[in-house]
């Protein structure tokens, strides 16, 4: 049995994607977003106290990232990943690690907007700088996309892998702080691979994430 460590609205979210994705039998163990990750329980399957973490057959592992490429090798008959020789492989783990790349910016946009704890604390000048790195990381994505070749519903020639679940995890968080309004292939690929199962599955109901609204505007300070 896999059993996922997952805090709502956060890196775990990914892997939360997939296992859906994949149909293999899992857990979820659930946590709040705050100072009991550094419990020492959780620090024995997560060192830095973040999420996710997975424990599987006897082993533990973390880093979202490299929990997908673990998940897709051990399950390749789903097809979601692209193993070593594959010739999607090398743009596979391009995209599958941009997705860090964007969630840094959404991950500094929501320390600046709900971690601190008054708008002394905060930074307008951070807020918009950062609001401005998603949007350039969306105009990588609306780039790929929109490459004249065949098949270019989703960012892989093959079709539809966990890069797609990597990215489209991360402009989920992105969108709370920066819109895809310029971005139309963007707006059309994210709405195609959030109409998924899978994807439903892994959002919190109502009220149980981090976020209390749909969109936090750069805070003019």
């Amino acid at each position: 049995m896999i059993v996922l460590h997952h805090c709502h609205q956060t890196r775990s979210m990914r892997v939360l994607w997939l296992l859906h994705e994949l149909g293999e039998p899992f857990t979820v163990v659930p946590h709040a977003f705050d100072k009991s990750l550094r419990s020492p329980e959780y620090l024995s399957v997560s060192p830095a106290g973040r999420v996710p973490s997975v424990e599987m057959d006897g082993e533990t592992y973390f880093e979202s990232g490299a929990i997908l490429e673990i998940l897709c090798e051990r399950f390749p008959q789903r097809g979601l990943g692209r193993l070593p020789g594959d010739p999607d492989r090398p743009d596979w783990l391009v995209w599958l690690h941009f997705a860090e790349t964007i969630t840094q910016h959404s991950a500094a946009l929501t320390q600046q907007h709900i971690a601190l704890r008054d708008d002394s604390m905060r930074s307008p000048v951070v807020m918009k700088l950062e609001a401005a790195r998603l949007k350039k990381c969306y105009a990588a994505i609306e780039g790929r996309l929109s490459t004249p070749v065949e098949n270019r519903d989703h960012l892989l020639t093959s079709g539809f892998s966990a890069a797609d679940i990597a990215v489209g995890q991360a402009v989920y968080l992105s969108r709370f702080f920066a819109t895809l309004d310029d971005f139309p292939e963007t707006r059309k690929w994210y709405d195609r691979i959030t109409a998924r199962d899978a994807f439903r599955q892994s959002i919190p109901e109502p009220g149980q994430g981090i976020y209390d609204r749909d969109f936090y505007p750069a805070w003019e300070g």
